[in-house]
């Protein structure tokens, strides 16, 4: 059971994780889109570019069924609350 707990644990603290990302790439996205970040800069060019890499892979699917609503981009907060769900879940199945 503790073996399990453990998993479980580790699965939730990559999910969290996770999520950390997407909510960088999105604040970083707005502080571009509101030029407070300048869009040349080499380190903000560099973090946009990691951070579309680690997210675009599960954007970019879910983006076909979601599109964006008035200029609003939905996917990264319908992919917050699948990645909540998951540890829910998996402690609900083992627990």
């Amino acid at each position: 059971m503790f073996l399990i707990w453990m998993i479980i644990t580790i699965i939730s603290f990559i999910v969290n994780l996770y999520i950390l990302v997407i909510v960088t790439q999105v604040a970083l996205s707005w502080l571009v889109a509101f030029d407070i970040v300048n869009a040349d800069n080499d380190a903000a060019i560099r973090l946009t570019t990691l951070l579309r890499k680690l997210t675009d892979p599960v954007f970019i699917p879910l983006r076909k069924y979601i599109p964006p609503m008035g200029g609003m981009d939905f996917t990264p907060l319908i992919v917050i609350i699948g990645l909540q769900i998951i540890p829910t879940l998996l402690l609900s199945v083992f627990f």
